[in-house]
């Protein structure tokens, strides 16, 4: 069974094939879908948070690697939609598919999977935007005392294709500063 993307591929997510992953379907899949399911009182896009994902990393002063990490972290989203993290871990298997998918992204995007070191950067970065979009949308503070930030979080609501095409160009300009 597959999914057809946004660039009219069939896509196998339970089998995925490097050369069918796509910027293009992950920045636009990514822009279409909400935060928090859908909870949050304005819409606020995953790629939103990529791209914040993405600027954290960047004023931490991250390698451009991790750069690029940080904004298709949330990748396999694109291909398996967004899964509450409660659901997430009771579901038969589906961490498994989604390792593998993300294993997949990362491959395709640096060239290998993340060392435990680069997983541990990714995540703090990737926990610390949760928290403070949950903070701003929700009022709700998710840890005892609010992580460090290193750049402007930014929360409005935005153009669907501006926010795509931002995603893009952050993608493309990292992948090209990782292959050099």
């Amino acid at each position: 069974m597959y999914i057809t993307t946004y660039s009219k591929i069939h896509f196998t997510p339970l089998e995925p094939v490097e050369c069918e992953i796509l910027a293009e379907d992950i920045a636009h899949a990514q822009s279409m879908m909400t935060r928090a399911n859908g909870h949050f009182p304005e819409f606020y896009s995953v790629a939103q948070h990529s791209i914040a994902c993405g600027r954290e990393a960047i004023a931490r002063g991250y390698a451009d690697r991790l750069v690029l990490a940080c904004l298709v972290h949330d990748g396999s989203e694109a291909y398996l939609s967004d899964i509450t993290r409660p659901v997430k871990g009771v579901l038969d298997g589906y961490l498994a598919i989604e390792k593998k998918l993300q294993d997949a992204i990362y491959h395709r995007f640096l060239g290998s999977v993340l060392s435990e070191e680069e997983e541990a950067a990714v995540s703090s970065v990737d926990d610390a935007c949760l928290y403070y979009e949950f903070e701003h949308y929700m009022g709700e503070r998710l840890l005892d005392s609010p992580p460090k930030v290193y750049s402007e979080m930014v929360f409005e609501t935005r153009d669907f294709s501006a926010v795509e095409q931002e995603l893009m160009e952050m993608i493309t300009l990292y992948q090209k500063k990782t292959a050099g």
